[in-house]
């Protein structure tokens, strides 16, 4: 035999000891299972009540915390795109018209997708910058730049 050689005889498992499928179920069993997420951004809903011939958006500060978007943008967007007259007062949104919470998230979920989400990635991770007098989305993400409607 040449010298640095070995030979390799294969290790026969004892009657005490278990085979790897078994120590493999075992391991498995241990194992915390975790549920599979698509998006780590969730759009956030509005939470509201009508208040005679008002809506009153109650988590309005919320949900431009989550969006990372000010306040008075979201309002003006919803007002503009819901044909509806409003102020903000005490970090609620309050609009002059009866509205339903779908009609309101379908509005919000436009905003995000017009003035949050990346259209290159997808990311929420953008900012809207102003260059040369044009409203921009740039995405910290991917460093995309995607023009945004600027009249609000």
């Amino acid at each position: 035999m040449p010298r640095g050689t070995q030979i390799y005889k294969p290790l026969l498992l004892s009657s005490s000891m278990e085979s790897y499928e078994t120590l493999l179920a075992k391991a498995y069993e241990n194992v915390k299972v975790i549920k599979k997420c698509s998006e780590r951004f969730e759009i956030p809903a509005a939470v509201g009540q009508i208040e005679g011939k008002t809506t009153v958006i109650t988590n309005i500060a919320a949900i431009a915390v989550s969006l990372r978007r000010p306040i008075e943008h979201i309002g003006r967007f919803l007002q503009k795109e819901l044909a509806v007259p409003g102020r903000i007062a005490n970090e609620r949104l309050i609009l002059n018209s009866r509205l339903s919470a779908s009609k309101v998230n379908e509005k919000i979920a436009a905003y995000t997708k017009e003035f949050v989400l990346c259209n290159e990635c997808g990311k929420p991770d953008t900012e809207l910058v102003v260059e040369k007098g044009y409203k921009f989305k740039h995405c910290l993400a991917c460093g995309a730049k995607s023009p945004v409607r600027a009249a609000l």
